[in-house]
């Protein structure tokens, strides 16, 4: 039967793209759960990776073993967060807080402000610290909302690789049987070309993060900054965010400056950080996404500068795989020649 039901599902590439439509319908529809559902897979794809690469010299090490082991280490970093790291921004916090209740209640402050009133209204020094609290606000349960996306991913890819075996035994059915099998098929097509796009540039993104942490801890050593060991993991961590994860960082690294030398090792702290939010992203993003990915600078750099613009944070991050993902998907594939043999199946 010749129908257009039937030469879609013969024509691989129109098939394919109509899957891929139904997926961004679904991933638009659940655009509110789109934080958990990314870090899921990062954190998943992660695990999985570091899996393959244990079982890969010890063979018949257990899977829910190392699981285990990865998990346990990842709680107690966050015990670690929880228990010395917060505790110490806390503190930080508050010492700042009461400098600039004390600030503001001196005479020189006074004065100031009296000056500054001679030069704008009233109104407007009002209507402008409304405007900076309903960003602290926002800012703040954007933070609480991560922190809820964070937790459910943890749990939902701790659920997904403990029993990784069933899982895709399961998941296999989808593909050996039903109506609908030549879906699934496209489904788990598209999703692995894209943990294998994905996970190049998380590599990527990796030595990215070990670059910036090295070049800001010796920046900070420089400072006589306190906490360093803490600090530098933080810078770590917020470095796997691309290019913003260095600003992010800049929070609390002037508020324990502050609280060391005042405004002038603010000051400091600003500079570092911008000489190093500089060299990220005008040279070891594009470089290392580029020998990685094998796109010219150019391209890569345009693509961060217009996923960024369309998708925040998560452009950054998501940007170049999708891009590389859909030149693929197409048949471009400027990665074939230094393809790996080894891939990481997560479906």
């Amino acid at each position: 039967m010749n129908n257009p039901w039937s030469k879609l599902k013969q024509n691989d590439l129109l098939r394919r793209f109509f899957v891929l439509l139904i997926i961004g319908i679904i991933l638009y529809e659940a655009r509110a759960m789109i934080d958990t559902i990314l870090l899921t897979f990062i954190f998943t794809y992660i695990v999985i990776h570091i899996i393959k690469k244990v079982q890969s010299i010890i063979p018949r090490f257990p899977t829910k073993l190392i699981v285990g082991i990865i998990y346990l280490l990842l709680f107690g970093l966050l015990y670690f967060v929880v228990t010395i790291y917060i505790p110490l921004l806390a503190k930080q916090i508050t010492k700042i807080v009461r400098s600039m209740i004390s600030f503001y209640q001196s005479h020189q402050m006074t004065g100031i402000l009296k000056d500054i009133e001679k030069y704008i209204n009233r109104e407007e020094i009002v209507s402008s610290a409304r405007h900076g609290m309903n960003f602290i606000i926002h800012t703040i349960t954007n933070v609480g909302t991560l922190t809820v996306a964070l937790l459910m991913s943890v749990f939902l890819s701790f659920f997904y690789t403990f029993e990784l075996k069933k899982m895709h035994q399961f998941s296999n059915l989808f593909v050996t049987e039903g109506s609908f099998k030549w879906f699934f098929e496209d489904l788990k097509f598209l999703g692995q070309k894209f943990a294998d796009t994905f996970g190049v540039v998380l590599e990527a993104q990796f030595f990215i993060a070990i670059c910036n942490t090295i070049l800001t801890m010796i920046g900070l050593i420089i400072l006589k900054m306190p906490q360093i060991v803490a600090l530098g993991l933080m810078i770590f961590v917020l470095s796997l965010i691309p290019v913003a994860g260095v600003i992010i960082s800049l929070i609390p690294l002037s508020l324990v400056a502050y609280s060391v030398g005042g405004i002038k090792d603010v000051v400091y702290i600003l500079i570092l950080i911008l000489i190093i939010h500089a060299i990220e992203a005008y040279f070891l993003n594009p470089k290392f996404m580029a020998s990685k990915t094998q796109l010219p600078i150019f391209y890569t750099f345009l693509i961060l500068l217009v996923a960024e613009k369309f998708w925040g944070t998560w452009g950054l991050i998501v940007g170049v795989p999708l891009f590389t993902f859909f030149i693929e998907l197409i048949g471009i594939n400027p990665r074939k020649d230094k393809k790996k043999k080894r891939k990481t199946k997560i479906f």
